[in-house]
């Protein structure tokens, strides 16, 4: 089995930011990292959907599905409870609506705009690496995390 995961770069092209967390103590995987919005999707839920759901659940923020943008894909090899591995869709999205805010305080220490040329550390490899390549190309890439 394969778990599909939706990920948004919100991303302030005039104000050179973008829309991170850190995940808090509590988190099942990178206690005190910092991450994108990110998160599984639900079964019969398109992987847009996903997107859209995710992002507003953990930032309150609003974005259209037919807005968002394919900026990267990430296959990661790792999980238990995905014998398959992880396979993430980043989105970019240069449109919303609301101000980002912690809308799940047991999973996150904290939800911000962050500038880009001041990324913190530490940050969650795989999408630190999506992020990345993002902000240097904009060209859609996929990258192999954890595969032999």
């Amino acid at each position: 089995m394969t778990v599909l995961v939706a990920a948004v770069i919100v991303h302030d092209l005039a104000g050179g930011r973008v829309v991170l967390l850190q995940r808090g103590e509590r988190a099942k995987f990178g206690r005190g990292m910092w991450d994108l919005p990110v998160g599984k999707s639900e079964p019969g839920e398109s992987i847009t959907g996903t997107a859209v759901r995710e992002l507003h659940e953990e930032t309150g923020l609003t974005v259209k599905a037919e807005s968002l943008k394919v900026v990267h894909v990430i296959h990661g090899a790792w999980g238990a409870e995905a014998p398959n591995g992880f396979l993430t869709v980043v989105f970019a999205a240069h449109e919303w609506s609301g101000e980002p805010e912690n809308r799940e305080p047991l999973k996150h220490a904290q939800v911000r705009w962050t500038d880009i040329g001041a990324l913190p550390d530490p940050f969650v490899k795989s999408s630190a690496a999506a992020l990345r390549r993002y902000l240097a190309s904009g060209t859609p890439e996929v990258s192999l995390h954890g595969w032999a």
